[in-house]
C-alpha cells in the first residue's frame, strides 16, 4: 500500500470511531431520561452551586455538589468536556447547555471552568445540573491533518510521511556529537546521539524504568544550543506537565500551551496566561481594556435627549473605545510573540498544538514522548508542523483507547511507534532499568524485550526492610483457583468486580504491614483492571486499614496508575468463570504496565484456571512457581 492510500484509510477508519463515539454519546445523552443519565453516571442532577469566580485565563469557573445519589459511581474525569444545563429547559427539544471542562473532581465536588468570558445569569438564580459532553474539536483537528497530509506533495510533509511509513530511508548525519551526557549509560547517551544525528526521524524506544523521559529531557537540552524553541508534545495534559516540569527543573525556559483549566498547578506558572500576568507590559493592556470598558459604557448611557451633538459625541466615543481595544490587541499579541520566540521548549498536547497561539508557527523539531499512548491522526497534527520528528514511547505498554471494534480491528489502535518500530531501520533501545528487582523485570524482560534489559546494580537485589518472618520474595501469584470466587458485574457500570479475591489481598496486605520494619515503611499500590473492583476496594479500605493511618497505599486503575511506581504493588485481575473469558485482559500490554510498577514486590492474584488458558498468564504463573512464589488462596482464607 501507498503510504498516500495508507493515510486514506486511516481518514477512514477515524470517521468510523468517531460516529461510533457520537452514537454512544447520543444514546447516553440524548436518548435516554434524566433519570437513567444519572444512574449512569453520565448526569449530576440536580446539583447545588458552591462557589463562583474567574480562573486564570478571565474564564468563568462553578464549583458544585451533587445534592442526591452521593457516593454513587460516575464517568466524569478530570479533562472532560461537560455541559452545565437549567432544569426548566432540560426536557424541551432545544436544551440550553453551558459547556465547559472539569477541572478536578473530589469525591462529590466538581470544579468546571467554562469555555465563554461570562457566567450565565441562570447558573447563579436556577436548578442547575451537569452531563458529560461530546468534544468534536480533537476529530476535526486530527481530521484536518490527515487530509494535509494525503494531499502533501513535492514538500517536507511528503517527504516525513513517506519516512515514517517506511517508503523511504530515514537519514542520519553521525558526525553531530553531543556536549558532556556523564549523566547518561551508553543506551541513553546513544539514543541522544541518534537523536541528534537524524535529519528526518529518531525512535527512542523506552521500556520501563529504563529513564525515557531523562533521557528525552537531555537531548531536548542539546537540541536547544543549536534551536529553538522545540515543540514537546505527548498525547495527554499530565504527560505534557511531566515534560514542562523536568524541562524547567534543567533550567530551560519552557511555554506550556494549553487551556489552563487542564493543566496540573504545578506547571500554570510556565503557562501563556501565567506568564503574561507576570509581564510589566501586561499592565498597560490591562490598563487600556479598562478604559475601553469605561468608554462602552459611556457611550451606551441613556440620554433624555439625544441630538446631531450627542450623536457625534457617542460616535467618537464608541471609536475611541474601539481604538483602544485594537491597541491593547496588538500589544497583547506582541508580548505573546515575545514570549514564544524566547522560549526554548514549547510543551503541549497533540491535539493543542493548534492552539490559537502557536497554530500558524512553524518549528524545526518536534519531540512526541507517549507515542505509543497516541492515536497515528492526533500525531499527524504536530508533525505537520516541524521538519524533523523524534518519537518516544514503549509499544509495549498501554495503547490508545480506541471505542470502535470495527475500527481497532481494521488497524486504528496501531500507532505510529509501532509502525515506526516495525518499519524503520534504525530504533534506538534504552536498556539499563533503574526502577525494579530484577526478578520483577525479568519476566517482563523476556516475554516483551527478547531479554535485552537489564537492572541496574542498586535495584538489581533490592528487597523490602522486613523484621524476621516477613516475606521479601519479589514475585507472587496467588491462584484462587477452586476457591468459587466468581467474579460479578455491576449492572449500572457493566464493569466487573471480585470481592472475595480483595478479601484475600487484604489477608495478605494485613500479613505484610505487620512485619515490615516500622522506621522504613514501604509505599503500596493497589490496583485493578476493572474500574468496579477498584471502586469495591476504596471503599473496604477505609474501614478494613483504619488501624493503618500512616501508611502509604494508593487504589486506582491500572490505566490511572501508568507512570506511576511503589515499592509494593498488589494486582487484583478479578476474571474467574468457567467459560474461561478473560475480556480486555488479552491485551497484556496493560498487564506489562501494571506488572513494572513494582519496585521491591509484587503479588497479583488470580484464577488460574480461567486466565491459564491464554499464553500470556500461564507462562507468568510458570515463571513465579520457577522464579518467585507460587501460592493458593487457601494459604489466605
Amino acid at each position: 500500500m501507498k503510504a498516500t492510500e495508507e493515510i486514506q484509510a486511516l481518514m477512514e477508519l477515524l470517521e468510523e470511531e468517531k460516529q461510533e463515539e457520537i452514537k454512544q454519546y447520543r444514546y447516553l445523552l440524548e436518548q435516554l431520561p434524566l433519570k437513567e443519565r444519572i444512574e449512569k453516571g453520565v448526569c449530576w442532577h440536580p446539583v447545588r452551586q458552591e462557589r463562583t469566580g474567574w480562573s486564570l485565563g478571565e474564564h468563568p469557573y462553578v464549583t458544585i455538589s451533587r445534592m442526591y445519589s452521593k457516593d454513587q459511581a460516575h464517568k466524569f474525569r478530570s479533562g472532560t468536556v461537560v455541559g452545565i444545563f437549567p432544569s426548566s429547559n432540560f426536557e424541551r427539544k432545544k436544551s440550553i447547555f453551558e459547556y465547559g471542562v472539569v477541572q478536578y473532581i473530589k469525591k462529590d465536588e466538581m470544579k468546571i471552568i467554562l469555555y465563554g468570558k461570562e457566567l450565565p445569569s441562570w447558573v447563579m438564580h436556577e436548578q442547575i445540573g451537569v452531563q458529560l459532553a461530546f468534544d468534536e474539536r480533537s476529530y476535526l483537528e486530527m481530521g484536518k491533518a490527515l487530509k494535509y497530509v494525503a494531499e502533501a506533495q513535492d514538500n517536507r510533509l511528503s517527504e516525513l510521511r513517506e519516512i515514517l511509513l517506511g517508503k523511504m530511508p530515514a537519514r542520519f548525519q553521525d558526525h553531530r556529537r553531543p556536549g558532556d551526557l556523564g549523566q547518561l549509560n551508553n543506551s541513553q547517551a546513544e539514543a541522544v546521539q541518534q537523536i541528534l544525528a537524524a535529519e528526518d526521524v529518531a525512535v527512542v524506544h523506552g521500556p520501563p524504568g529504563t529513564g525515557k523521559t531523562t533521557t528525552l529531557v537531555a537531548a531536548i537540552k542539546e537540541l536547544v544550543k543549536r534551536e529553538s524553541p522545540v515543540l514537546v508534545c505527548a498525547p495527554s495534559n499530565p504527560a505534557s506537565d511531566l515534560l514542562t516540569e523536568r524541562l524547567a527543573d534543567q533550567g530551560l525556559n519552557v511555554v506550556r500551551v494549553g487551556n489552563v483549566s487542564r493543566l496540573d498547578e504545578k506547571v500554570l506558572q510556565h503557562s501563556i496566561e501565567g506568564i503574561l500576568q507576570e509581564r510589566a507590559e501586561m499592565k498597560e493592556v490591562k490598563k487600556m481594556k479598562k478604559e475601553a470598558a469605561e468608554l462602552f459604557r459611556k457611550a451606551g448611557k441613556f440620554k433624555r435627549k439625544f441630538g446631531p451633538n450627542e450623536r457625534n459625541e457617542r460616535r467618537e466615543t464608541y471609536q475611541e473605545a474601539k481604538n483602544l481595544i485594537r491597541h491593547a490587541r496588538m500589544m497583547e499579541d506582541y508580548v505573546i510573540e515575545k514570549v514564544l520566540s524566547e522560549a526554548d521548549a514549547i510543551c503541549c498536547t497533540l491535539v493543542s498544538s493548534m492552539n490559537r497561539y502557536i497554530e500558524n508557527r512553524r518549528f524545526h523539531t518536534v519531540v512526541i514522548d507517549e507515542a505509543a499512548q497516541a492515536l497515528e491522526p492526533a500525531c499527524w497534527i504536530a508533525i505537520a508542523k516541524a521538519d524533523k520528528v523524534i518519537l518516544a514511547g514503549d509499544p509495549f505498554q498501554l495503547p490508545p483507547t480506541v471505542k470502535s471494534r470495527k475500527a481497532a480491528q481494521k488497524g486504528l489502535s496501531i500507532t505510529l511507534l509501532e509502525k515506526a518500530v516495525e518499519r524503520l531501520d534504525r530504533v534506538q533501545l534504552l536498556k539499563t532499568q533503574y526502577r525494579m528487582h530484577e526478578q520483577i523485570m525479568q519476566f517482563s524482560n523476556q516475554y516483551f524485550y527478547e531479554g535485552q534489559l537489564q537492572a541496574a546494580d542498586f535495584v538489581k537485589n533490592w528487597t523490602l526492610a522486613m523484621r524476621p518472618g516477613g516475606d521479601t520474595t519479589p514475585v507472587e501469584f496467588i491462584d484462587t483457583a477452586g476457591c468459587s470466587f466468581d467474579e460479578k458485574i455491576n449492572p449500572e457500570t457493566l464493569s466487573s468486580y471480585n470481592p472475595e479475591e480483595y478479601y484475600i489481598l487484604r489477608q495478605h496486605l494485613d500479613h505484610l504491614l505487620s512485619f515490615a520494619d516500622k522506621q522504613v515503611r514501604p509505599s503500596i499500590a493497589v490496583i485493578s483492571p476493572y474500574r468496579e473492583q477498584v471502586r469495591f476496594m476504596q471503599e473496604q479500605m477505609e474501614t478494613d486499614f483504619d488501624h493503618f493511618p500512616d501508611d502509604d497505599i494508593t487504589i486506582d486503575t491500572i490505566d490511572a496508575f501508568q507512570g506511576q511506581e511503589r515499592d509494593v504493588v498488589y494486582i487484583s485481575l478479578v476474571r474467574s468463570n468457567e467459560r474461561g473469558e478473560i475480556g480486555f485482559l488479552k491485551d497484556t500490554r496493560r498487564l506489562n504496565v501494571a506488572m513494572t510498577r513494582a519496585r521491591k514486590k509484587l503479588i497479583i492474584i488470580g484464577d488460574s484456571a480461567t486466565l491459564g488458558q491464554h499464553p500470556f498468564y500461564q507462562s507468568f504463573m510458570d515463571y513465579c512457581e520457577k522464579h518467585g512464589k507460587y501460592a493458593s488462596a487457601w494459604e489466605w482464607m
